[in-house]
């Protein structure tokens, strides 16, 4: 019995960073989804991956026009890298390093968040140039 007992104990420690690994391997899924959507210019796309929050606030044509203007880095890069993330109460923090297509290296904090339908859907990004404090 003492043994059944560890070895439950031993597959919950182990479980809960398996369903961290897995939230974020999601988290970056739906980052990654949104970025190529914008590479393709596929607004509809792009706009599917956005919180409901965001999407009250943001009809789909002002939500492009925000990200072509001042979310430039992420709508057309040169590169594009997952950096640390974090996970914690359904919500989950990404950083991404980017290298905008002049050349300059960006750092973005995504943060997603988990839907009452099990999806997951970024509910905000912060941009800054790299080396800079927030």
């Amino acid at each position: 019995m003492r043994a059944f007992f560890l070895l439950v104990v031993l597959l919950i420690g182990f479980s809960a960073p398996a369903r961290a690994a897995d939230d974020v391997a999601a988290a970056q899924n739906v980052i990654r989804s949104q970025v190529e959507a914008f590479g393709r210019d596929d607004a509809a796309a792009a706009y599917s991956h956005a919180a409901p929050a965001i999407q009250e606030v943001f009809p789909q044509d002002i939500f492009m026009a925000m990200v072509r203007g001042s979310y430039a880095p992420v709508y057309r890069h040169k590169s594009f890298e997952f950096g640390e993330a974090r996970v914690a109460d359904g919500r989950i923090a990404q950083r991404a390093h980017i290298v905008d297509a002049e050349g300059v290296p960006w750092e973005a904090l995504y943060t997603l968040e988990l839907q009452s339908d099990g999806s997951l859907k970024i509910s905000g990004c912060t941009l800054l140039k790299a080396g800079q404090a927030a």
